[in-house]
């Protein structure tokens, strides 16, 4: 598990930031696969900093709460207050909301640092209204993009392999917590693209879960070689990877 009270905490805002245009483009892909009729109301479960919090809010324009258990990143989330905007302190086993309170769940990069996975499905299935959706935004061990920044660092993808799980088994889990899982999954292409230099001085603020399991050495000399190549040729474009998702609903 990765303590988000610590180094991570400090770092995520900068290291993990999305500017406005690309939450719209987030938040309107997601508005793709929920019912049409508006307000809905929203839960981001495990809402960190609050990236794309408000822009639930504006998209769905119902209330939207942020349920995060870490005291550090809720406060950050808390310095930009939003009208329709609630942060709370919980977690994915035990979540602050009565039972059919939401017509949508997301989980946005957070499935992974579940607790008790089985009991997180049981409980988004707690809180989401019948009808309602949740959408599991994650990668899944059999369909993980090769990212470019693996080859400077040779253990990290076997290392985020490890944190996930296949498509299959997560379609499972999600079924047997009572939630209906789509056939196929979706991929999303929204991400704002970024020059060499513009991914390493993100990525050297490590704030990808990644790095916490990465030998200290092994980020030393992959960041001095990351470092080489965005002095090299720092303007050159770098590409951009699907995400997957994949759209889970509560029966009516």
């Amino acid at each position: 598990m990765v303590d988000y009270n610590g180094r991570m905490g400090r770092v995520y805002v900068a290291g993990r930031a999305m500017p406005p245009a690309e939450v719209r483009r987030w938040t309107g892909a997601f508005a793709q696969h929920v019912p049409s009729v508006r307000p809905l109301d929203v839960l981001d479960l495990g809402s960190g900093v609050g990236r794309l919090t408000p822009g639930l809010a504006e998209e769905f324009q119902g209330q939207a709460w942020g349920v995060e258990p870490s005291d550090r990143m809720r406060e950050a989330a808390e310095q930009a207050p939003h009208p329709d905007v609630t942060y709370l302190k919980g977690s994915a086993e035990d979540i602050p909301l009565p039972e059919a309170s939401v017509d949508v769940v997301l989980m946005f990069l957070s499935f992974h640092h579940f607790r008790d996975q089985p009991q997180g499905l049981r409980e988004v299935r707690r809180v989401l209204r019948p009808g309602g959706v949740a959408l599991l935004r994650t990668q899944f061990t059999d369909l993980m993009p090769d990212l470019f920044w693996y080859e400077y660092f040779p253990s990290a993808r076997e290392i985020d392999a490890a944190m996930y799980r296949s498509l299959a088994d997560t379609k499972a889990l999600a079924a047997e917590a009572g939630l209906v899982p789509a056939d196929e999954v979706v991929r999303l292409s929204v991400e704002t693209p970024r020059t060499l230099r513009e991914r390493y001085e993100r990525l050297s603020l490590r704030a990808l879960s990644t790095f916490e399991h990465l030998p200290a050495d092994e980020v030393e000399a992959g960041f001095a070689r990351f470092a080489a190549d965005a002095d090299r040729d720092p303007g050159r474009s770098m590409p951009v990877y699907d995400a997957t998702m994949l759209v889970l609903t509560r029966p009516r």
